[in-house]
C-alpha cells in the first residue's frame, strides 16, 4: 500500500468556515466491527464503516482467515462469520499497510490459533514496535518469529501449551488491552487484564454486545480489572458506526481557529474515553456546544457545533492523555494560536505512533515560527499569531499532515506539508470536505 510519489499540498489562509458536515465512521469501532463480525456465528451487518485504507486492510485480513465480507457500494457491509474458533490458516502473508491498530489486534486474534500467521506492512508500520503486544502473547505460549526489535515482518503460531494469563498492562494502551482480550477468546478459562489508567473501552463494549461473558471492576489506585471468560459463543449483530472523534478533531479545531466560523460536525462518537480534546478546548475558551445527543449501539453520539474563538493556553493534565492521544498534534496547532503557554505532558505514547509524533509536531511548529519546547514526554507551546510559511515533513503520518494543513487555514501565510497521500488511511475526502466549508488549499508552490 505504499504510495509511489509524494503529493505535497498547502493550507491557505481562509475566510470563515461555515456549514454542517458528516465525517467518516470511527476508526476504532470500524476495525473491531469487522473482527467481531468474523468471530461471530451468522451475518453481521455494518453501516457507517470507515472505508479507509487501514480498515480495508483489516477487511482483507478477516477474509484471509475465512470470513466472507461484502459491501453494497452504498455504505453497508456484511460479514459472514466463522465462529470464535473457526479461523482458517491464511494462504499468504497478510499485508496491513499502515494499519497499526489492525495488525496489533489481529495478532491477538491469531496468536492463539494452532497455525502460522505472517504479518507485513509498509515502511512506516515496519518501523513501529510490536513488542508491547508480543510480550503478553509469549506469556500465553505463542511462538513468535521476528527480526530484531520485534518489528514487522513477523510470524506468530499458537502452541499446545497455550493458556490464559493475568496481565498488567505496563502503559495506557487500548491496543495492548484489546489484543490480550482477543487472544483470550480462543482459550479456555479466564483471561484477566489490569490497566493502570482507563483507556477507550470499545473492545469491552463490543464483546458484551456480541454475547461474551466479561466483567469489569475498579481496583485500587485507579486501576481497572477486566475478566473475560474464554471460548464464548459470539452471535452476529447489526452495527451502526458513529463518526470518528479523532477525525472530527481537525474540523473542530479549524472551526475554532478561523475567525467568524460556525461549523457543525454531525453524529460524533462521545464515548467518555474519547472526549479529552473537547474538555481541553473548552478549558482554553472554545465555543463548543453538543446538540442532539443520543445513544446508538450502547455508545453516546451527538452533533458538535463550534464557532470561531479566542483561545488561551492551559496545562493539560497527564492523566487525560489516554482519552485524546491521537488528538495532540492538532491540539498543538490550536495551542500555537492560543494566548500564553500550553503545557502537554504524559506524551510518551506519541513517540511510537505512525511517526515520532512528538518530534514531528515540534519540528512543524518551529518551521512555522512557533516557539515550543520538546521534552522526552512533553511539549510546551507558546501561542499567539502564527506566521506560517513553513514546509512540514510529515514522515508518512496522516495526523501530522492534517494538523498542519489546518494550521495553514488560520496562519498569516500558507503552510505546506510534503505529502497528503497517506491521509486516505484514516480520513478519505478530508480536503474536499474542508473545502466545502470554505477552506482553501493549493499546490505547494503557493507557499514557496
Amino acid at each position: 500500500m505504499a504510495h509511489a510519489s509524494p503529493q505535497p499540498l498547502s493550507g491557505l489562509p481562509s475566510g470563515p468556515l461555515t456549514g454542517r458536515v458528516s465525517i467518516p465512521g470511527d476508526k476504532s469501532i470500524s476495525h473491531r466491527s469487522l473482527m467481531f463480525g468474523a468471530l461471530a456465528e451468522g451475518t453481521t451487518r455494518i453501516s457507517g464503516l470507515l472505508e479507509s485504507d487501514d480498515i480495508l486492510a483489516t477487511a482483507g485480513a478477516m477474509r484471509a482467515y475465512g470470513a466472507a465480507i461484502d459491501s453494497d457500494g452504498r455504505g453497508s457491509w456484511t460479514v459472514q462469520g466463522v465462529g470464535s474458533r473457526g479461523f482458517a490458516e491464511p494462504e499468504r502473508a497478510i499485508d496491513f499497510g499502515n494499519a497499526g491498530t489492525g495488525v496489533r489486534l489481529t495478532m491477538g486474534l491469531a496468536g492463539t490459533c494452532a497455525f502460522a500467521s505472517t504479518f507485513v506492512g509498509d515502511a512506516s508500520l515496519s518501523r513501529r514496535p510490536m513488542g508491547r503486544v508480543l510480550d503478553p502473547l509469549r506469556q500465553m505460549g505463542t511462538e513468535v518469529i521476528a527480526r530484531g526489535g520485534d518489528r514487522l515482518p513477523l510470524t506468530l503460531r499458537g502452541t499446545a501449551s497455550m493458556q490464559p494469563i493475568s496481565y498488567r498492562v505496563p502503559m495506557a494502551s487500548a491496543q495492548v488491552k484489546s489484543a490480550v482480550l482477543l487472544a483470550g477468546i480462543n482459550l479456555p478459562g479466564v483471561t484477566t487484564v489490569i490497566e493502570p489508567v482507563a483507556t477507550r473501552d470499545h473492545t469491552e463494549r463490543m464483546l458484551r454486545g456480541f454475547g461474551a461473558e466479561l466483567e469489569t471492576e475498579a481496583g485500587g489506585g485507579g486501576e481497572t480489572i477486566i475478566r473475560l471468560q474464554g471460548r464464548p459463543n459470539l452471535k452476529a449483530q447489526d452495527i451502526i458506526v458513529p463518526g470518528d472523534p479523532s477525525s472530527a478533531a481537525f474540523l473542530i479545531v479549524a472551526g475554532l481557529l478561523v475567525e467568524g466560523s460556525d461549523v457543525t460536525v454531525a453524529d460524533v462518537l462521545l464515548n467518555p474515553a474519547r472526549t479529552g480534546l473537547l474538555t481541553t478546548l473548552r478549558e482554553m475558551g472554545a465555543d463548543i456546544t453538543i446538540e442532539n445527543e443520543r445513544l446508538t449501539g450502547g455508545e453516546a453520539i451527538g452533533d458538535v457545533r463550534v464557532r470561531g474563538s479566542r483561545l488561551k493556553g492551559v496545562t493539560v493534565p497527564p492523566n487525560r492523555a489516554p482519552s485524546m492521544i491521537d488528538e495532540y498534534p492538532v491540539l498543538a496547532v490550536a495551542a500555537a494560536f492560543a494566548e500564553g503557554e500550553t503545557v502537554m505532558d504524559g506524551l510518551e505514547e506519541l513517540r511510537v505512533k505512525e511517526s515520532d509524533r512528538l518530534a514531528a509536531v515540534a519540528r512543524g511548529l518551529e518551521a512555522n515560527g512557533v516557539v515550543c519546547r520538546e521534552g522526552p514526554a512533553s511539549l510546551t507551546v507558546t501561542g499567539g499569531k502564527v506566521r506560517g510559511g513553513g514546509h512540514v515533513t510529515t514522515h508518512l503520518d496522516h495526523r501530522i499532515a492534517m494538523s498542519f494543513l489546518v494550521m495553514g487555514l488560520a496562519a498569516e501565510k500558507p503552510v505546506t506539508v510534503d505529502d497528503v497521500a497517506m491521509i486516505a488511511t484514516s480520513f478519505p475526502g478530508f480536503v474536499d470536505l474542508l473545502s466545502g466549508l470554505g477552506a482553501r488549499f493549493g499546490a505547494s508552490a503557493v507557499a514557496a
